[in-house]
């Protein structure tokens, strides 16, 4: 279940900064790559630290959150501080 307060929602970035991911609140995501805003966008489960992704396309994918970092389809995100 996520919920508005949830501690992974929010924005996950890539270290270069070209993927930038955003879990948003109502269990939706909405994904940024390079200057193409919302190249991916759908919904999200949380499980523990186990994330599941389903685009509007239907494609599945999954990740996991480990001592704050995101490893999700082989890329690694960060937490973006804003």
């Amino acid at each position: 279940m996520t919920t508005p307060t949830h501690p992974y929602v929010g924005m996950w970035v890539t270290a270069d900064g070209y993927i930038r991911h955003e879990l948003l609140p109502n269990g939706r995501y909405d994904e940024a790559r390079g200057s193409r805003q919302s190249a991916y966008r759908g919904a999200y489960t949380l499980t523990g630290d186990h994330i599941d992704y389903k685009d509007d396309t239907g494609f599945t994918a999954d990740g996991d959150f480990k001592d704050g970092i995101l490893y999700h389809a082989g890329m690694i995100l960060y937490r973006e501080e804003k």
